[in-house]
């Protein structure tokens, strides 16, 4: 059986298909489909010379890639959807709604998959195996650890807290 992982970031021009040719050059041995896709994105556009050239130091001819816009069946056929973003996450699921227990962000799922302990002999696939790992959390169940905050950042988000300004103005004006 062939799993398929997908990738999805907003244009499919930059993030998702660096991710994909990554995975795919690293999950080379395995038996899995790498695929990427976007939720804004335009079908059938080049990616981002940039891209291009990260691409390329994989080993992969990214000249061919093209867009293309995320739709519900990419994934229904993903065993692991991986986004950029929780906003992007967010579509994922409102899209397919089943695919929600195995749609992750990137930064999610590596926290997730790190905490937890291996699903090994209940999984088919090692891919399957780390999505199960993940989904039950640490130690095969309970909550997840927590997020790490980002420096700076209160703790329920929004922007970073503004320093005081002087009385005055400050602004040195002749």
């Amino acid at each position: 059986m062939v799993d398929g992982v997908l990738f999805v970031c907003h244009a499919n021009m930059c993030r998702s298909p660096m991710a994909e040719f990554i995975a795919r050059r690293l999950l080379a041995d395995l038996p899995v489909v790498v695929t990427s896709a976007g939720t804004d994105a335009v079908d059938g556009a080049a990616m981002h010379p940039y891209a291009v050239e990260v691409a390329a130091g994989t080993g992969a001819d990214a000249a061919a890639f093209r867009t293309r816009r995320l739709r519900p069946e990419h994934l229904a056929g993903a065993a692991l959807v991986l986004t950029a973003t929780r906003r992007q996450r967010s579509a994922c699921t409102a899209l397919a709604p089943t695919a929600l227990t195995r749609t992750f962000t990137l930064r999610q799922f590596a926290r997730l998959a790190a905490a937890a302990e291996p699903a090994g002999a209940t999984a088919d696939t090692p891919l399957r195996a780390a999505v199960a790992a993940a989904r039950g959390g640490p130690r095969g169940g309970g909550p997840p650890p927590p997020p790490r905050r980002r420096p700076g950042r209160p703790p329920g988000g929004g922007p970073p807290p503004q320093r005081p300004r002087r009385p005055g103005g400050g602004g040195g004006g002749a």
